[in-house]
């Protein structure tokens, strides 16, 4: 396996968009997650709870059990084990929304688990975080771990941003809706932009890097998509609901795994399995929503209006 580094070399290859431009970048997201956000999102939950929960279950408790037992299995390196487990403890984000779009889901769905586990995350993800640095002790990462400072950080760059979007929308519905298809474009180019500002800063590990993670990052999104809509399908809900789900739980917020690992824990390293994985997902998904969609009574059959 590859011996993981972070030499001065790899702080110094992109340090404006360490520094600037991805808290901006995500800053820009995330405030665009909140503008297609009202406090009724939030209450869809009391009033239909079961995909939420289900999915919720599913992004919380049983992808980072996968994921651990994936990196165990495949002996990653400790410091690329902590970074597929921190992405398996990000969120969904504003890709799932789109791909929900495109493949006809139930994108109220998409919004509403993308804000409720944005807003658990705050408290999860450090904690899955602390527990595999704890557990895998990765060597040579300097002080990696989100502690309480680290920690409100991550409050920060995740909640404010969305706060302010909410407030925006709720003042400004007109602008709010004249900004989503502007912001989505500016998101998708910005992650293009971030996933490829991490590969470079470890470019001379890259070759490696893909060997040791690309298989585990296929399989975990893999995984994550099939269990997305399986789960929920069993449980009884509906198609448009399930392959809404499916994107939710299997297109993770790539952005803020890489943010949280270089503007917060300082490692360009943990942010490459996060950055392997915002390119796999792509084609992983566009095959998962034509696979779900031509099933025999997949989401692709038309769905009545009252449904």
């Amino acid at each position: 396996m590859t011996c993981v580094t972070s030499g001065e070399g790899v702080h110094t290859v992109d340090s404006a968009l360490t520094s600037v431009g991805l808290p901006i970048a995500l800053a820009i997201i995330m405030f665009g997650l909140g503008l297609s956000l009202t406090v009724d999102d939030f209450r869809r939950i009391g009033r239909d709870p079961k995909p939420v929960v289900i999915a919720l279950g599913a992004q919380l408790v049983i992808l980072p059990a996968i994921c651990f037992g994936l990196v165990t299995a495949f002996g990653l390196d400790p410091l690329l084990a902590v970074g597929m487990m921190l992405l398996a403890a990000s969120p969904g984000g504003t890709t799932a929304n789109l791909f929900s779009h495109l493949f006809r889901g139930d994108v109220a769905l998409n919004v509403t688990l993308t804000a409720v586990n944005s807003v658990i995350a705050v408290a999860t993800l450090p904690l899955v975080v602390n527990l595999s640095v704890a557990y895998f002790d990765p060597q040579g990462a300097g002080d990696v771990g989100l502690q309480l400072g680290k920690t409100l950080q991550v409050f920060a760059i995740v909640l404010v941003p969305v706060a302010i979007g909410m407030v925006v929308r709720r003042s400004r519905p007109g602008f709010a809706d004249r900004a989503d298809k502007p912001i989505r474009i500016a998101s998708a180019v910005v992650l293009a932009l971030v996933i490829g500002g991490a590969l470079l800063a470890e470019r001379e590990n890259l070759a490696d890097y893909l060997a040791d993670i690309g298989v585990v990052a296929t399989v975990f999104c893999a995984t994550s998509l099939a269990l997305g809509y399986l789960l929920p399908r069993l449980a009884g809900v509906d198609e448009r609901q399930s392959l809404s789900s499916a994107f939710e739980v299997g297109i993770h917020n790539s952005t803020l795994a890489i943010a949280v690992a270089i503007s917060v824990l300082d490692s360009e390293a943990l942010a490459v399995p996060a950055a392997v994985y915002g390119i796999l997902m792509f084609p992983l998904a566009v095959a998962a929503g034509f696979t779900i969609r031509r099933l025999p009574h997949g989401a692709g059959r038309r769905v009545p209006a009252d449904s």
